[in-house]
């Protein structure tokens, strides 16, 4: 496969408190007329970080303190509500690299898998040392190891879980359908050809 697999996310992270944070709350719906994908960034998490006149309430994704942050931290069924691919893209395009979380909505996992950004449960006692580590020092480094299913931050190592497939996906490279069907191009147009279809 020309996609290349991923072992381990690193940079800082960022808390977004929360459970059950739907699609709507990631995205809202009036974003998804957008052109492309890459216009979904800005517009991540847009109503609980800008009121009705676009000034910001001080969200901690705007903080300066957590800018350039790309590991995701939020609590339990993240990204729940409609299937919108629309979400893990606008997160993946504001610039997390990772999703640690409690647990995660199925379709919403599926759909950040298939992106390239892993989605890891972190237990909630767990989660709140990465929280309180990182908001002592948002710049303390995490390495989130999808190998060996550990996070490490600040001298602590932490256990972290994802679904096997997903995880077997990213160390293989194998995590992009649309990929995967561009490698066998020539296997598939072969047995197009030989079904005498016309």
């Amino acid at each position: 496969m020309s996609t290349q697999d991923i072992k381990i996310i690193s940079g800082t992270g960022v808390y977004v408190e929360g459970n059950d944070i739907d699609t709507d709350r990631i995205i809202p719906a009036r974003f998804l007329k957008c052109v492309t994908f890459d216009e979904l960034g800005p517009a991540l998490f847009y109503d609980v970080r800008f009121d009705e006149n676009d000034v910001s309430k001080g969200h901690v994704l705007d903080s300066d303190k957590h800018k350039g942050a790309n590991i995701l931290i939020s609590d339990a069924n993240f990204g729940c509500g409609s299937s919108r691919e629309h979400a893990p893209q606008a997160i993946q395009k504001f610039g997390f690299s990772a999703i640690i979380a409690e647990s995660f909505a199925e379709i919403f996992f599926g759909n950040c898998t298939t992106l390239g950004v892993p989605c890891v449960c972190m237990e909630q006692e767990a989660r709140q040392q990465l929280t309180d580590l990182i908001n002592a020092d948002p710049n303390a480094s995490i390495i989130v190891d999808i190998d060996n299913l550990k996070l490490i931050c600040a001298n602590n190592i932490f256990d972290v879980t994802m679904k096997e497939s997903a995880r077997d996906a990213f160390l293989s490279g194998s995590y992009d359908p649309l990929d995967a069907l561009l490698e066998a191009k020539q296997e598939i147009e072969k047995t197009a050809a030989e079904l005498g279809y016309a």
